[in-house]
Parts: structure tokens; C-alpha cells; sequence
């Protein structure tokens, strides 16, 4: 029996300026891909709200995004908040001040850490799947066939998925903060020896309004930014299985990556 081996792509470049000028090319036409289907799902957006069908599609989508996604983010949350109300407790304690111990882990899941959480797991949960799911559409041929029945492959696939995650992607970043918080009241409560009443008035007394909204963007940005990555990749997905593996696995790299340097510019925007 013969073994049919797919096509490995040749990396090896033959110069170090025909590398480079090979990896730039190669990032520009990724970086232009992503902003072409990003903007044309977009544009899609109203369709995808008006016509039957297709809300039909965002509901599927919504109930993965958000439904499915809860386990993961509730247990990530609950744990991140307690990690942080131990460690800033311990250090709180050094200087008999534990009252703050609600307002400090409030703020950092507020404007950090519960956004932060939310694109991890979005990004590993849905992110993952939906790379997977369109690359292994693209390699079966399935997008040609789309194309050959004049149905636009973005407007069909690339829309819902993203307008999901727009939609989803603030609720689950407040879901995580609100949950982060009662994991640092019970570690306060059981181990550091505050009131949760007090913990929850230092937490509610300390936090803005502005905090609240820069945790809400920076939540938004992050699934557009997982949406539009895990599309971009599962459509330019190639050759057979192994292009699925390495289409999924670059979604969650790029995506995690793409998180923390936005997480911080957004951060350095908001509090000049």
C-alpha cells in the first residue's frame, strides 16, 4: 500500500534578504486579507440582522460564543479574582490595610484582568473553532461551492461569527469581572479575615465609571480582534489537515498576541 503524504511547504529561504522580503510580503497580504473580510463583514452586519436565515446563523452563533463558553469563563474568572485577592491581601496585610483589598482587586479586573480573561478563553473556545471549522470548509472545497452558488462565503460565515463575538465578547468581559470579585471576597472572607460587606464597599466605593467603560472596549476590541483573526485564517487555510492544524494554531497565537498588545495600547490611551 502506498502512503499519500500532503505537500509540505518549502520555509527555507535561500538568501536572509529574500527571507525577510518573503515574511513582509507575506505579512502585508495577511494583515490586508483580515482588513478586507473584518470590513465587508461589517457591511454585512445589517443583512445579518434583517434577513431570517441569517438570524438564525447569529443565534447559533451567540448561543456558542456566550452559552457554551460560560463554564470556562466562570471557573478562569473565579480563580484569576481569588489569585488576586491572595496576593494583593498578603502584601495588604505586610501594612494593616486589607480594607482596600476590594477596591484594589475591583480595579484590576475592572481595567485589566477580566477583559483579559474573557479574550483568553474566547479566543482558545471560540477562536480555535471557528479556524478549524472554516479551514476544514476551505480544504473540502466546501467556500468554492458557496462561491459557485453566487453566496458570498463572508456574508454567510465571516459575519455571524463576528457580529457574535461583538455582541458577546462585553457581556462575558463583565460576567468575568463580577465573578473575579466574588472570588476575591471569599478568599478575603475565608483567609485574609475581611468583612464581605466591607470588601464590597471598598470594591463598589473605589471603582469608576471610566474604569468600567475601558474594560467594556477593551472587551470589544478583543473579539473583533479574535473574530476577524480566526476568519482570516480559516479561509486562507491549505494543504489538507496539516494547513487546519497550523490555520488553528496561528488563530490562537496571533489572537493571545494581538490581546496584549491592544490590551495595553488601549490602557495607555485611556489613563494618560
Amino acid at each position: 500500500m502506498r502512503v499519500v503524504r500532503e505537500p509540505i511547504w518549502d520555509d527555507v529561504p535561500r538568501t536572509r534578504a529574500g527571507s525577510t522580503f518573503r515574511h513582509l510580503t507575506k505579512f502585508l497580504s495577511s494583515l490586508g486579507w483580515a482588513a478586507r473580510i473584518l470590513v465587508e463583514s461589517a457591511a454585512y452586519f445589517p443583512a445579518v440582522l434583517c434577513r431570517r436565515d441569517a438570524r438564525h446563523d447569529l443565534a447559533q452563533q451567540l448561543y456558542v460564543t456566550g452559552i457554551r463558553t460560560l463554564p470556562v469563563v466562570t471557573v478562569v474568572s473565579l480563580f484569576t479574582g481569588m489569585i488576586l485577592a491572595l496576593q494583593v491581601g498578603l502584601e495588604l496585610r505586610r501594612f494593616n490595610q486589607e480594607i482596600y483589598l476590594g477596591a484594589a482587586v475591583m480595579i484590576s479586573l475592572i481595567r485589566e484582568m477580566g477583559p483579559f480573561s474573557c479574550g483568553m478563553c474566547l479566543a482558545a473556545c471560540v477562536g480555535s473553532a471557528i479556524a478549524a471549522e472554516l479551514g476544514t470548509m476551505k480544504v473540502n472545497d466546501e467556500l468554492a461551492a458557496l462561491e459557485i452558488m453566487s453566496i458570498p462565503p463572508i456574508r454567510y460565515l465571516a459575519a455571524p461569527r463576528i457580529l457574535a463575538l461583538v455582541l458577546m465578547a462585553p457581556l462575558l468581559g463583565f460576567f468575568c469581572c463580577v465573578i473575579g470579585t466574588m472570588g476575591g471576597g471569599i478568599v478575603g472572607v475565608t483567609q485574609l479575615g475581611v468583612d464581605f460587606p466591607q470588601y464590597i464597599s471598598s470594591a463598589m466605593s473605589m471603582a469608576a465609571t471610566k474604569d468600567l467603560f475601558v474594560g467594556l472596549l477593551k472587551s470589544l476590541v478583543f473579539g473583533i480582534l479574535i473574530g476577524t483573526v480566526s476568519c482570516a485564517e480559516g479561509f486562507g487555510t491549505e494543504l489538507g489537515a496539516t494547513g487546519v492544524g497550523k490555520s488553528t494554531q496561528r488563530s490562537v497565537i496571533v489572537s493571545f498576541l494581538l490581546i496584549l498588545m491592544f490590551g495595553y495600547m488601549i490602557t495607555r490611551v485611556c489613563y494618560r
